[in-house]
């Protein structure tokens, strides 16, 4: 493992504990998507369901098994844990992910995968869904027009933490040959959606408690 990676994961696991923070600290799940927690659960899921088959090492157990229960953990806050639950706003969480999400990542899948069989398609699928998973908290955060900061520190770390990734598969591909085009793919289109929001994330005051998106 490298460094670009470790900074990765260290980024991606502080997104959720950022997130958590913010639930319990401000006692309400406003501005949160479920949706994209839902779709993230079955990233985890369909990508990690041989965690048990094949050991590569404990930090990868360790952090498969974080992965899938901080998202289990947020999406618990988000629709069943109280007072948490009670300020969801299904208003805005309106995003058609099932009409779009998933058949979208499918179709990816079907023409961009590694290898045809079922871990494989399993996988790909995984990489294709991801970058799509934040499409429902983007749609939410437009909506409503604006994003409280902390929101804002989550969504950061996620964008920064799949930038990272793709500088790990550069330098993998550089320093040992080994490239993966779905990741690369996969990875580019994540980033790209996230491009908007990091740039004005960046640019914004952040002693400020909220700042506005564009319409």
């Amino acid at each position: 493992m490298n460094f670009f990676r470790l900074i990765a994961d260290l980024l991606h696991l502080a997104s959720f504990l950022i997130l958590i923070f913010k639930i319990r600290s401000t006692k309400n799940v406003l501005g949160i998507s479920y949706k994209s927690q839902e779709i993230y659960l079955a990233v985890f899921i369909l990508r990690y369901w041989d965690l048990f088959l094949y050991f590569v090492s404990y930090y990868n157990v360790i952090m498969k098994i974080l992965y899938i229960s901080l998202t289990a953990y947020l999406i618990y806050l988000i629709r069943v844990k109280k007072p948490y639950c009670l300020s969801f706003d299904h208003v805005n969480d309106d995003f058609p992910h099932l009409k779009f999400i998933y058949p979208g990542a499918a179709l990816l899948t079907l023409f961009i995968h590694t290898e045809f069989s079922l871990f494989e398609l399993s996988w790909s699928y995984s990489i294709w869904l991801e970058s799509l998973a934040i499409i429902p908290q983007l749609y939410m955060i437009q909506r409503s027009k604006e994003c409280e900061n902390i929101t804002g520190h989550y969504m950061a770390a996620l964008g920064f933490y799949r930038f990272f990734y793709i500088i790990n598969w550069i330098y993998r591909y550089m320093t040992a040959g080994s490239f993966s085009w779905v990741s690369c793919l996969g990875g580019i289109l994540q980033t790209a959606l996230y491009s908007d929001f990091l740039y004005i994330y960046i640019k914004s005051n952040k002693s400020q408690k909220t700042f506005s998106l564009p319409v």
